[in-house]
């Protein structure tokens, strides 16, 4: 691509996602979908204006947005919040994954695409989306109410378990043929993946030591280094590059200079978050999603049912109200940009070619009925209680 039509590219995707993200935000839609959608509208398999003929022409963008958002959510991650929540924080966010993880992949297998392509779905399905949880608790004011603590503790165990997830996965997505192959592939993912740890944990005073310039703009020039060159040493060592975002945004998040790095970082996430996602939709074919239009209605319902039974479950052991549990299972009910990483490798290693506009689908679908729904939550605990009164009466 030339330098004067890849600038007209990416310009012209910035604008659009924006323009769109704003529109759609007025009826209280998150940007994520509306920045996919945007990405399908000027890509290649719609008619008219096309900014992009080929997707791949850019990836190495749509890597930088998926090193940030993967980054970001490191940086949020906190073990002391997680061991501050206790057992049954510890228990809600567990059968939270069991139900979610669980339906996910016994779907999966039922649609019959394969193994391997079952283990992504299940992924998909499982992990709720951090940034439009958190989004959706800011912009409905709702992040003092009881039950916002207990949400943001299941996203942090989600979180935990995402990194685990990554490093389960790889063995499939390297395509290990054989169990001592794959068992090395996850040796290695685990491996690293616990040095970092550790460093996280233990590392905080070196690291503030090596990132404690005043400088903003030297601050800013070192994390990000530091962050893209994890993710590639992470990729060269045969681990997914979104683990090693995540952990080096971890390894930060325990330092001094984590507060500092969390405000600089926002504006690359946001940026690139949103290039990602529009090169995401790009590679969208309608003709492709309309082949899986019953699995994503029929995998939408399933987590709507899972996510109230999961809600309801944590607001019992914490002693909670009904609508507070119907607030937990909405408010979580959203998918983003994990199912999107999810499909982005699915598709780098040539699994069912129907396994990315599934996700698309089944993102762009959940991103709008989750936030409405969350919005209308205390209007449908009304009429849920009303049904529930009507016979008695």
């Amino acid at each position: 691509m030339q330098t004067g039509h890849a600038l007209l590219a990416v310009g012209g995707a910035f604008l659009a996602a924006g323009v769109l993200a704003r529109a759609g935000a007025r009826i209280g839609l998150p940007t994520i979908p509306l920045f996919m959608l945007a990405g399908f509208i000027f890509g290649p398999n719609t008619p008219g204006l096309s900014l992009v003929h080929d997707p791949g022409e850019l990836s190495v963008l749509a890597g930088l947005g998926l090193v940030f958002l993967l980054f970001y959510l490191g940086l949020e991650f906190s073990l002391d919040d997680l061991a501050k929540g206790g057992r049954k924080l510890a228990v809600s966010g567990l059968v939270y994954l069991a139900l979610n993880i669980g339906g996910g992949l016994a779907f999966g297998f039922l649609l019959g695409w394969g193994s391997s392509e079952a283990l992504v779905i299940a992924g998909a399905i499982g992990i709720s989306s951090s940034a439009i949880v958190t989004k959706l608790l800011v912009e409905t004011g709702r992040t003092r109410h009881p039950e916002s603590r207990l949400i943001m503790g299941i996203i942090v165990i989600e979180d935990l378990f995402l990194a685990l997830y990554l490093a389960l996965l790889q063995p499939v997505l390297s395509g290990a043929d054989s169990f001592w192959p794959a068992l090395a592939d996850f040796g290695k993912a685990l491996g690293f993946l616990l040095a970092l740890a550790a460093l996280a944990r233990w590392g905080g005073r070196l690291v503030s030591k090596l990132f404690g310039s005043a400088d903003d703009e030297l601050l800013t020039v070192c994390f990000v280094g530091v962050a893209v060159l994890g993710a590639a040493v992470a990729e060269e060592l045969g681990v997914s590059d979104a683990i090693g975002a995540f952990m080096v945004g971890m390894m930060l998040g325990g330092s001094k200079v984590a507060p500092r790095i969390h405000k600089l970082v926002l504006p690359l996430r946001d940026a690139f978050g949103a290039l990602f996602f529009f090169i995401f939709g790009l590679s969208i074919d309608p003709g492709a999603v309309g082949t899986v239009v019953v699995p994503v209605l029929i995998a939408v319902a399933l987590t709507l049912a899972l996510n109230l039974a999961a809600g309801a479950i944590a607001a019992k052991l914490h002693s909670f109200d009904g609508q507070a549990g119907l607030n937990i299972g909405l408010t979580v009910l959203t998918r983003g940009e994990f199912s999107l990483v999810l499909a982005t490798l699915a598709a780098a290693a040539g699994l069912d070619s129907r396994v990315a506009p599934f996700v698309a689908g089944y993102v762009l679908l959940l991103a709008i009925i989750g936030p409405l729904a969350v919005l209308r939550s205390e209007h449908l605990g009304r009429l849920f209680r009303a049904r529930r009164a009507s016979p008695a009466s």
